[in-house]
């Protein structure tokens, strides 16, 4: 059986990744206290004890407020860290997907889908520290492969609202009495986490390199969500426009997914995996 070492198994993609692969691969999902990835001498460790063909590194600190209020930390997390993965997946011949974001694409100012090729010049620290990783990891170890995720959510665990999680955190909004409002300012691709997970395996076969890894959409925030509950047939009167959010400096950082789709990798529009996860959540 192949080895799988999966990073950030406490979080959002890597608890889900450790857990669909679980007894297809050998999984180790190491905690923190096992595997320290700011320590490159630990994580030389854990491969020489383990062993993995594949690595998926989803360690990060992708609280983008975080991010700013802890910069050396987050600098030493997300770019040290994955640094020092990609240069010991290198030194053990275990293929490596790093996990990246849309977040690289705010602020250069172009307006999406965007393409990998594109020159990027991230807004907040986060996005920078995501390019930066990028360009170390692939320096270190040119057949690593970045994906660029989008924002995610899963209502295939029911109704716990997590982090981030745009589908959960609408379903609790929609529980108080409160117009719930969304930018029409902002434009990006929103992605059922579980289609993330179960094309983990394929990109094993990609080429070192960048690729946008998410669904892919044209729509406003607030279009998106008005088009998810037409095709329920959800009130639409429960949701507004947000016209504040994102005035001053318009969004979008939707992807193009012609590179990925090319290897025979495809994601559901946003709109048609957000009404037939609606439809689940109905049931």
């Amino acid at each position: 059986m192949k080895k799988l070492l999966v990073t950030g198994a406490s979080g959002f993609v890597g608890s889900r990744a450790a857990e669909f692969y679980r007894g297809k691969y050998e999984v180790y999902a190491p905690s923190h206290g096992e595997m320290d990835i700011t320590d490159e001498g630990n994580v030389y460790t854990v491969f020489e004890d383990f062993r993995p063909d594949y690595v998926v590194h989803c360690a990060a600190i992708s609280d983008i407020g975080r991010c700013e209020r802890e910069p050396e930390r987050s600098w030493k997390i997300n770019v040290d860290g994955s640094r020092n993965m990609a240069r010991v997946s290198a030194r053990y011949g275990a293929k490596c997907l790093v996990c990246s974001s849309d977040q690289v694409y705010q602020g250069n100012g172009a307006k999406g889908p965007h393409r990998e090729e594109e020159d990027i010049e991230p807004l907040n620290l986060y996005g920078r520290e995501k390019q930066r990783a990028e360009k170390e990891c692939l320096r270190e170890n040119p057949e690593c492969v970045m994906l660029r995720l989008s924002w995610m959510y899963d209502v295939r665990r029911g109704n716990r609202v997590e982090h981030g999680d745009f589908f959960t955190g609408l379903l609790s909004g929609l529980k108080s009495a409160e117009l719930l409002r969304y930018p029409i300012y902002d434009v990006r691709g929103i992605t059922d986490v579980n289609e993330v997970v179960e094309n983990l395996e394929k990109a094993f076969d990609l080429r070192g390199g960048i690729y946008n890894f998410g669904s892919p959409n044209d729509r406003n925030t607030y279009e998106t969500v008005l088009a998810m509950f037409e095709g329920l047939g959800w009130d639409t009167g429960r949701i507004g426009k947000n016209e504040e959010a994102f005035v001053e400096r318009p969004r979008d950082i939707s992807m193009a997914q012609e590179k990925l789709n090319a290897c025979g990798i495809v994601f559901s529009p946003t709109v048609e995996a957000l009404i037939r996860n609606g439809r689940i959540y109905a049931c």
